[in-house]
């Protein structure tokens, strides 16, 4: 397709998640054939120092360097725009960004843009520590007009074990306690809870969230798809009409 855009992935952030991402943008594009599908590039540094430890001090190794220098590859093999399934790496949003100049989908920007159009005025976040320490969710959100909240550090403990002892290690996650997480936020007041993480996004995949979970990949999947030149479909009922009112002219209806 002439009009196609090239998608590049900066994965391995986990890599769980990115196999996810993969998955979800093939899964949701309109094809009838190989040729409709987006032709994609993935870059899956492993490796990348962990974005939570430095953000929160535990490391001194920054892995925006790594990050900057693997969106350059993406670049020169032919990526036109790029996507980045880890929302604890968006808090280097901008030096990569610096270092680029092909343009970068923010799933931060995207997901907040999500809530405004459901008309939410609080939201929960779960997140990795590093993104909630690094308060990119809260300014966004806040900057909308919408009231931010995150689970008590008992919780963010739970939250974080489930993240890296379980989801990252391929393991089963204690579901009825991120269950209870979750609950505490409704019972105080937030609407709609973000799932922040995209390892999250496997709970609400392999666990059957209801649509009190907004997923942060599922919004970045049907940005890139559209923004590839290619037709979404498949998601629930808010986020295509959301996709439709947003200027995603690809849609399947």
């Amino acid at each position: 397709m002439e009009n196609r855009k090239v998608l590049g992935i900066l994965g391995g952030l986990g890599p769980m998640s990115s196999v996810y991402f993969y998955e979800m943008l093939t899964s949701h594009t309109y094809a009838e054939c190989d040729q409709e599908h987006i032709n994609i590039l993935i870059s899956s540094r492993a490796d990348t120092p962990d974005r939570t430890d430095f953000i929160t001090g535990r490391s001194r190794s920054n892995p925006l360097p790594t990050m900057a220098n693997e969106v350059d590859k993406l670049t020169a093999a032919g990526a036109q725009i790029i996507a980045i399934p880890c929302n604890t790496a968006h808090y280097f949003y901008d030096g990569i960004a610096k270092a680029t100049k092909t343009p970068i989908i923010n799933i931060i920007e995207e997901t907040v843009s999500f809530c405004k159009y459901l008309g939410l005025r609080k939201v929960g976040v779960l997140a990795t520590e590093g993104t909630v320490m690094s308060g990119a969710y809260r300014a966004v959100l806040e900057r909308e007009g919408i009231e931010y909240m995150t689970c008590s550090p008992d919780d963010q403990t739970i939250v974080s074990d489930i993240i890296y002892g379980s989801v990252k290690q391929g393991k089963e996650p204690d579901i009825d306690k991120f269950l209870a997480v979750a609950d505490n936020l409704t019972a105080h007041g937030c609407e709609r809870i973000i799932l922040g993480c995209t390892e999250l996004s496997l709970l609400k995949r392999n666990c059957r969230l209801g649509i009190r979970f907004i997923d942060s990949l599922e919004v970045l999947t049907a940005r890139a798809v559209s923004e590839c030149g290619a037709v979404v479909c498949g998601f629930d009922s808010e986020l295509m009409k959301f996709s439709k009112e947003k200027g995603m002219v690809n849609i399947c209806c």
